[in-house]
């Protein structure tokens, strides 16, 4: 059995972070371990606190997964503050892990910075160039890129200032973008867009800690890039399509549509 670490915080209402990553490892029959960066007190309407794991015990949690069950991929989520990520980011080298999945959570869904300053900086710095690939949303794209994307040529000029910081494979997802949601692969050089239809459901609470471990799921399986991609968002567009309804507010997806 194919094994994948999600290193995120835990969304206790189930929709996101750890909940949202082990439920799409599970969906993809691999085994999913787990190492928390935050515990949040969160629901669909709303995040109403958040209480970080400290580094050392960060540590430990990397510590105990990797030195008795070596993953075969490895996906990243929300880690609050440079402390963390610094942990982080020398775990990974001192375990050579391998087929990192880096969702650089950095903006809330209302345009907030999740991140300060020193914490963007060694997130940029120290922890991006050590991932396989990156998949920033727009506005996340913007905080790397250092300008407002509107369009689909936006997204191009983007990458590329991207990719003067980070060699690895660059994936800007498109979902909110006006006219379309078509998610751009720069690849070694090369434009790859994934094009799909807008799905009328405003339940996509998780939706891009899912992607990208979905995407984790599928390196780890020995699937290329492209492969990879292309298959997690076929995953992805079952689990909204599926329309659970759960909650008050943006609900999550049905991870588990195609069990």
């Amino acid at each position: 059995m194919k094994k994948i670490l999600t290193i995120a915080g835990s969304d206790c209402s189930g929709g996101a972070g750890i909940q949202a990553d082990i439920k799409t490892i599970t969906a993809h029959k691999m085994y999913a371990m787990s190492a928390i960066t935050s515990l949040t007190a969160q629901n669909t309407t709303g995040v109403y606190g958040v209480l970080n794991s400290s580094p050392e015990f960060l540590s430990l949690q990397l510590d105990a997964i990797f030195t008795d069950i070596y993953s075969d991929a490895v996906k990243i989520g929300m880690v609050s503050n440079k402390e963390l990520i610094s942990v982080i980011a020398d775990k990974l080298v001192e375990y050579k892990a391998k087929n990192i999945v880096l969702d650089p959570v950095m903006v809330s869904t209302s345009g907030s910075k999740l991140l300060n300053d020193d914490a963007m900086e060694i997130l940029i710095n120290k922890l991006l160039p050590l991932a396989n690939i990156i998949t920033p949303n727009i506005l996340e794209a913007e905080c790397l890129c250092g300008f407002h994307i509107e369009t689909k040529e936006d997204m191009k000029k983007a990458a590329v200032k991207i990719s003067e910081k980070f060699t690895g494979h660059i994936l800007i997802k498109g979902g909110h973008l006006r006219n379309c949601s078509d998610d751009l692969l720069y690849s070694n050089g090369e434009f790859i867009w994934y094009s799909q239809e807008k799905i009328n459901n405003p339940n996509t609470h998780g939706t891009g800690c899912t992607l990208s471990s979905a995407i984790a799921c599928n390196l780890g399986n020995g699937c290329n890039i492209k492969e990879s991609i292309f298959n997690a968002k076929k995953y992805i567009t079952g689990a909204i399509k599926a329309n659970l309804n759960i909650g008050n507010g943006s609900g999550p997806l049905n991870h588990c549509y195609n069990i």
